[in-house]
C-alpha cells in the first residue's frame, strides 16, 4: 500500500490570510486524497469531479478539486483528456485511476 502524506505545508500560500493557514493545518490533505484517489478509481471509465462531490456530499467541492492536480502531480490519477458535462452545463476533464499502481 502506498503512503499520503499528512502535513497540511503546501496547502497555504505564505501570502495567505491567517484563517487559511489555521483551515490548512486542521486538515489531513493526505487522508483525503487517499479517498478521493479511491472514489476516482471506483470508476473505471472515469468519472467528472461532480461525480466526485456526490460521493462526498459532506466536504465542500473547495476542499475537493484542490486534490486532483496533487493526485495527478504524484501519479495516481490521470486527465483522460475527455470532458463530460457537469450539471453547471460547463464541461469538466473526465479523470481516472493511473493504471501503473498497485494498490
Amino acid at each position: 500500500m502506498f503512503e499520503f502524506p499528512h502535513t497540511w505545508k503546501g496547502l497555504a500560500r505564505s501570502t495567505d490570510p491567517d484563517t487559511s493557514h489555521k483551515a490548512a493545518e486542521s486538515m489531513n490533505a493526505g487522508a483525503l486524497e487517499l479517498l478521493i484517489y479511491y472514489i476516482i478509481k471506483a470508476f473505471p471509465k472515469g468519472c467528472i469531479s461532480d461525480d466526485v462531490e456526490r460521493m462526498l456530499p459532506h466536504i465542500r467541492s473547495h476542499s475537493i478539486t484542490p486534490r486532483f492536480s496533487q493526485l495527478i502531480k504524484k501519479g495516481f490519477i490521470v486527465d483522460t483528456g475527455e470532458r463530460r458535462t457537469a450539471s453547471s452545463g460547463r464541461t469538466q476533464r473526465v479523470l481516472i485511476a493511473a493504471t501503473n499502481r498497485k494498490d
